[in-house]
């Protein structure tokens, strides 16, 4: 194995939680008398935290009474239809079983990464779940990238993170580690390859072919 640490995103990558992402949207934005957001225009905004996020649907002098309404929603309804990107749990399992040290570096809230992990039976394969406000910093910042890889005693030279969007990419090269980004998520294999991306895959299955030494 080159890589001995592996840093998985979640939203797009390890886990699919966009539906219930979109129904908290649905949720909340009707309440301040907007239009609820189609699918496709959560999609393209998350990636940055809830913050970011939620600003690119409301004016920043409403922020505070959105996340109010979806954030208790979000609370009660999150693990309604998350589920595990197809392979995987095949992925950390061939990973650990190759002596690799696995874990979730998201901008997703810290909390909710480490419930939706535990619920989808992989958080015991989790050495570490980074998330937003476990830190004062979000991806693409160095500072947070250095947290998680002091917390997991890893050196950048042996670390590869694993993820869907132009954030991670950013990431990744500003933690000084390189990203091999997979289409399951927010972004095309073209806007994957134009932020950096060392290598893209369309799935896990295809990624583990690379990443997981032959047998």
């Amino acid at each position: 194995m080159r890589f001995r640490t592996v840093l998985f995103d979640l939203d797009g990558t390890l886990i699919d939680h966009l539906p219930a992402i979109h129904r908290c949207y649905v949720h909340t934005l009707p309440q301040l008398g907007l239009e609820a957001p189609t699918y496709e225009q959560v999609k393209r905004a998350i990636g940055g935290g809830l913050e970011n996020a939620m600003l690119k649907f409301i004016p920043r002098e409403r922020l505070d009474e959105a996340l109010a309404i979806y954030r208790p929603f979000w609370d009660a309804t999150m693990l309604e239809g998350a589920s595990l990107m197809p392979g995987a749990e095949e992925l950390l399992d061939g990973l650990i079983a190759a002596g690799a040290t696995c874990a979730v570096f998201t901008n997703k809230h810290g909390p909710s990464a480490r419930r939706i992990c535990e619920h989808l039976g992989v958080a015991d394969r989790l050495a570490g779940i980074f998330g937003a406000k476990d830190t004062p910093w979000l991806k693409p910042q160095p500072e947070f990238a250095a947290h998680a890889l002091s917390n997991l005693e890893a050196e950048h030279a042996t670390t590869l993170l694993i993820g869907d969007s132009p954030f991670d990419v950013e990431a990744g090269h500003r933690g000084g580690f390189p990203v091999w980004a997979v289409t399951t998520g927010t972004h095309s294999a073209e806007e994957l390859r134009a932020a950096g991306a060392e290598a893209i895959y369309e799935n896990f299955f295809a990624l583990a072919r690379d990443l997981l030494p032959k047998v």
